[in-house]
């Protein structure tokens, strides 16, 4: 009987014949090596590791086989890992089916796909479409394929965010260099009149060299044209990095918002902490507004005071006294970048929970574990046994499997006889009904005489 796992890595057309022909050949040598008969479920542990041994899956795709997922295609690209979960979509790692090249898919799930949102996703997609900056993270393609999906090229590493959660605030040269560039890709975006609105850690992408590139547009607009924008007059961002104006007068976001929003993702990456954190969104809100951050040398004694000034200077609450565009910027913190070293990327485990699965829909895959759970139904009483036979491709292996099981067979047969020899008599049955009426002084005298009379 195959298994969920086996079937799905047939299903999924991942896997060419001659290849899975070789990782079955590996199965059944690796079966045989074992001291004991083979269950499916271990069967099922050597076979992931081959399979991902051999480059034929993923860990991720393997992961999804074992629960009966066995569609990964999305239009010509194959889903290969899990990135990210924003707030509207999923983001994951894919391939060119034909052309090889290593990409990102973002998509939008199916109970998410309001009309609203459809029409913000496909705003995002021509909007990412019209950049082309090496400090941006460009666009490829963009399709549906019973979900809406957006191509973005793959950025190995991390976003700054999980940097910092994982090695601790960077030192004033590392964020100098990685802040230059991040303004560099919006000076690049406002100069085709754009405003990212959505400037945050989490949406600077940083490579193992430290190339920065500025990711997530969705909330993007032409600061020409904003009333054109279906959510011109909200206040969209994330609190802990929006500017004063973002939320006294958002019809008026422009570049300067970005800078604002910039200067705090600056104070994070060299702090480790937002500016003003704890407290729910009001109360975030309302200090963005009214109160001054603490001073950066209370996190960082390190940094010198004409780095504090600039990031004063990004984070000014007058849009007038603030420093006026991202070029500025990047051509202020070019001293430091300068200076910085190599960034050493701590390596990321994935968490302990489960990544969510591919986007296709699942009822390819639950017919698939329907089909196992009725053979597993039909081979119960094997199972009880503790015995779990093997698919036709490992005949080898399962007819060592059937010798086994004649040996037990006849064991069993063996002890059945010793237990019919071995059966107690009738004298045998009143000597212990004896030995259990009568009171024990009784009894030892009676085992007494008895012993004396056999000499």
């Amino acid at each position: 009987m195959e298994s969920i796992f086996q079937k799905a890595a047939m299903a999924s057309g991942l896997i060419e014949p001659p290849q899975w022909e070789y990782c079955m050949r590996l199965l059944r040598f690796r079966c045989s090596t074992e001291p004991q008969p083979v269950s499916i479920q271990r069967q099922d542990e050597l076979l992931h590791g081959i399979l991902i041994e051999q480059g034929a899956v993923t860990e991720y795709q393997a992961a999804q086989m074992s629960n009966g997922r066995a569609t990964f295609k999305l239009g010509p690209y194959i889903i290969t890992d899990f990135i990210a979960q924003g707030g509207m979509g999923q983001v994951f790692k894919a391939v060119h089916g034909v052309m090889g090249r290593e990409c990102a898919i973002k998509v939008v799930p199916t109970n998410k796909a309001t009309p609203d949102a459809i029409a913000g996703f496909n705003r995002e997609i021509r909007l990412q479409a019209k950049l082309d900056c090496p400090y941006l993270v460009r666009a490829y393609d963009a399709g549906y394929d019973k979900v809406y999906y957006l191509v973005t090229e793959y950025v190995p590493g991390m976003d700054l965010r999980r940097l910092i959660k994982a090695q601790g605030p960077l030192p004033q040269e590392q964020a100098a260099r990685i802040i230059m560039q991040a303004a560099l890709g919006l000076e690049y975006a406002h100069q085709q009149g754009m405003v990212h609105r959505d400037v945050k850690p989490g949406n600077i992408l940083v490579t193992p060299e430290g190339l920065a590139k500025v990711s997530d547009v969705g909330l993007a607009g032409f600061t020409a044209n904003l009333m054109d924008d279906p959510r011109a007059g909200k206040i969209v961002g994330t609190a802990d990095y929006l500017s004063p104006e973002h939320i006294r007068t958002p019809l008026k976001v422009g570049p300067v918002s970005d800078v604002y929003s910039l200067g705090c993702t600056l104070y994070y990456a060299v702090c480790g902490k937002v500016p003003f954190p704890g407290g729910d969104t009001s109360q975030k809100v309302r200090r963005h507004l009214e109160e001054t951050p603490f001073h950066p040398r209370r996190f960082a004694a390190n940094i010198t005071e004409e780095f504090v000034e600039i990031i004063a200077e990004m984070m000014d609450k007058n849009p007038n006294n603030r420093i006026q565009s991202c070029a500025e910027v990047a051509a202020r913190l070019e001293p430091w970048a300068m200076q910085s070293a190599e960034l050493q990327q701590p390596k990321m485990s994935r968490g302990p929970w489960s990544a969510p699965p591919p986007p296709a829909i699942e009822l390819e895959s639950q017919a698939l574990m329907d089909e196992v759970a009725q053979e597993t139904s039909i081979h119960s009483n094997e199972s009880q046994q503790g015995r779990s036979a093997l698919p036709e491709s490992l005949a080898m292996v399962e007819s060592q499997d059937v010798m086994l099981d004649s040996f037990n067979f006849d064991a069993s047969k063996k002890t059945s006889g010793a237990q019919v020899t071995a059966q107690p008599s009738q004298a045998m049955i009143i000597a212990l009904t004896v030995a259990i009426m009568l009171p024990p002084a009784l009894l030892l005298g009676a085992i007494i005489g008895y012993l004396f009379g056999m000499k």
